[in-house]
């Protein structure tokens, strides 16, 4: 039997599995490039104004080490230098999630060995995954490049192939940590963390140098997409980088599979006994969880170092630019740029802690689903006190990585510790409501509960875009963030606060009483 045999099914199925998934995420991150062309024309819409803000934006460090260096004052240019980072680092998330899903995922839930029991190739599992991230890749190039043809084609097609690139190199790096691991999770977080130093090195090789040539960023493959320079001049020979790339990780991939065992790996799980400090439920979700704690931890350190460093230079981002000035007003509040431009970031830390708080509180639901809190729960541990273990870590984590976040932004901004590491704090009730409502999903219906994800980029998108796009007060308000005062630069309101708690109280509450009543899932 052929290596491959049964990879058109496999590949249909995984497609018909991520028949929401595969859209959405390419719709969004297509459209976030493709949309931006008309947002930057509405703020900058003469060509004086666009070369001032490249020019300023050239000169800062800080901002470049965010977004890169400005390649082209044009319109396209503007969109690549804006746009072009976060939709490959957007493309590489998507990417490594579908590829581990349709791995790791499969043979850790044991339904790989079933479908390897058929007339099954023993690399056709990884070329369907593969397939299935290269259809997601195809989808938000084609949408990158349609919708900026009208700044250039060449400049349109350079920009879509170096974002849809980018998400194929991460994808079969994905394949590559799958082979290495037991776990599905540390799959997906060995994979993440290559994409975090990916950006680190961008960041660091671009703060450093204007040109976009340090050696730092050259080690980066984000700093591949950057190095394409759309509607600068297209570097088409950089795209081979990425193909190449692609290409060496597959054939370890693919090396790597064929030399191991269904549901085996290259790094054992190490075994060790329930004693001391694994004797508690509580220990044993933070013994599960600790890892992915001290990831977003350190990220949000690193975030709040980043951004306060940045604040100094936000009245270079606006200029006298009145539109641009409305939008970070609105997002930020209007008690002068610096302190609206710490708001929006410190809002925006909060809406990605949300997204932490609810991927804590599922994994209790990933536990149960995988079947290993059964053989706990048939002893005399009730799903109580496990459950609050797991939301412990949660609840908890989040405070945490938001006072890491404030520390970051106090230490680079130079201001005093405590108005940021309030207003880093005062984002909890919003989060906490969040993560209570997977909570409550988890517990009444919980085969919805991943709609807790939706439910949290729906809110990050109404925080982030929303103000951008005008959309009305009504609408930003459905996001729980929208109730919260803008801090630093605003008095502390705290009628929104404690009912937005309650609220988070009351849902968490249900959840558990729903836990307690149900059967288990499996």
């Amino acid at each position: 039997m052929n290596t491959t045999t049964g990879t058109g099914t496999l590949a249909r199925l995984a497609l018909r599995r991520d028949r929401v998934m595969i859209p959405v995420w390419a719709l969004v991150t297509g459209g976030l490039v493709a949309s931006g062309a008309g947002s930057l024309e509405g703020l900058y819409g003469t060509a004086a104004e666009r070369a001032e803000l490249a020019a300023s934006m050239t000169a800062n460090s800080s901002m470049r080490s965010f977004y890169g260096p400005v390649f082209s004052d044009s319109l396209g240019g503007l969109v690549a230098w804006r746009f072009s980072t976060f939709a490959a680092v957007l493309a590489a998330i998507a990417s490594l999630l579908v590829v581990v899903r349709h791995t790791r995922d499969e043979e850790e839930t044991g339904r790989q060995e079933l479908l390897s029991a058929g007339a099954v190739g023993r690399r056709a599992p990884l070329t369907a995954a593969l397939l299935a991230a290269l259809a997601l890749n195809t989808a938000i190039a084609l949408i990158v490049s349609a919708g900026l043809a009208g700044q250039g084609a060449a400049g349109a097609l350079a920009l879509g192939l170096a974002v849809g690139g980018t998400g194929m190199v991460f994808a079969t790096l994905a394949a590559v940590t799958a082979q290495f691991t037991e776990s599905a999770r540390l799959a997906r977080g060995l994979a993440a963390a290559a994409l975090g130093l990916a950006f680190v090195l961008r960041a660091a090789g671009d703060a450093g140098t204007a040109s976009g040539d340090s050696v730092l960023t050259w080690l980066s493959p984000l700093g591949w997409a950057e190095n394409v320079r759309a509607f600068a001049g297209e570097r088409w020979w950089v795209l081979l980088l990425i193909a190449g790339a692609v290409m060496v990780q597959t054939a370890v991939a693919y090396g790597l599979t064929a030399r191991r065992d269904v549901g085996a790996s290259f790094l054992a799980t190490r075994p060790g006994p329930a004693e001391g400090r694994l004797a508690s439920a509580g220990a044993l979700a933070w013994r599960l969880q600790r890892g992915a704690l001290l990831g977003w931890s350190l990220g949000f350190l690193f975030g709040g170092l980043v951004f306060g460093g940045m604040a100094a230079g936000a009245a270079d981002i606006v200029g006298d630019n009145a539109q641009a000035r409305e939008i970070f007003e609105r997002m930020g509040g209007a008690h002068g740029l610096t302190n609206a431009f710490l708001a929006t970031m410190v809002s925006l830390f909060g809406m990605i802690a949300a997204l932490f708080a609810v991927g804590s509180v599922l994994r209790a639901h990933g536990e149960e689903t995988s079947g290993r809190a059964e053989p706990l729960l048939a002893g005399s541990l009730g799903r109580i006190r496990w459950a609050t273990g797991h939301l412990l870590v949660a609840f908890g984590g989040s405070a945490l990585i938001l006072a890491l976040a404030g520390l970051g932004l106090a230490l680079s901004h130079g201001s005093g510790l405590g108005p940021l590491l309030g207003a880093s704090l005062a984002q909890l009730p919003a989060v906490w409501t969040l993560a209570g409502l997977a909570v409550l999903l988890w517990g009444a219906v919980p085969k919805a509960a991943p709609a807790a994800w939706g439910v949290a980029g729906v809110c990050l998108a109404l925080g982030w875009i929303g103000p951008a796009l005008d959309l009305p007060q009504a609408v930003l308000d459905l996001s729980p963030f929208g109730h919260l005062p803008k801090l630093p630069g605003q008095d502390m309101v705290w009628g929104p606060a404690l009912t937005l708690t309650a609220l988070a109280a009351a849902l968490v509450a249900g959840g558990l009483v729903a836990v307690r009543r149900r059967d288990v899932q499996l």
